[in-house]
């Protein structure tokens, strides 16, 4: 069957079953491979695209449910709270192996678009499904807290 995704702001047309896992569609059809792989089974957040600007696993989605949406891999993440976040994963040094972390900035910027100045409960309740093996979670909290203040700072200047 044929379906119409919008993803990154462009509208793609693609021919697969809708059973299919949106991972699957964006990697392997469309060639965003910047979100990953982890588990399968929507456990670890490698996957983690963004869904009419909610955090998903891209891995238990299907195609057919994401049909009509607005979906963001981290090719196209563009908005505020995004570019706050990778600038400082790069400043902080969040990454280690960096397997994880197109997941875990697309988790972040999530979280920053839903709640800008994230106390370290909430950092920890919205990033709790990401999974790091590198174990980076001190860094990742960190870096998220920069790209907060670095929001607050530019909204300032505004």
């Amino acid at each position: 069957m044929s379906y119409s995704l919008t993803i990154n702001g462009q509208v793609r047309e693609l021919d697969v079953d809708g059973d299919m896992p949106l991972l699957w569609a964006v990697r392997d059809h469309l060639e965003l491979i910047g979100t990953k792989f982890g588990c399968g089974i929507a456990q670890c957040g490698a996957c983690t695209v963004m869904v009419d600007g909610q955090a998903q696993r891209s891995c238990m989605l299907t195609v057919d449910a994401a049909a009509g949406s607005e979906i963001i891999t981290i090719e196209g993440l563009q908005s505020r709270e995004g570019q706050a976040v990778q600038k400082a994963w790069e400043q902080g040094q969040v990454a280690q192996c960096g397997y994880c972390q197109s997941g875990q900035v697309m988790s972040a910027a999530a979280l920053l678009a839903q709640n800008p100045t994230p106390d370290d409960a909430a950092i920890d309740d919205a990033m709790a499904g990401n999974l790091c093996r590198c174990g980076t979670y001190g860094r990742i909290r960190e870096g998220i807290r920069m790209a907060a203040a670095d929001i607050r700072r530019s909204e300032g200047d505004a």
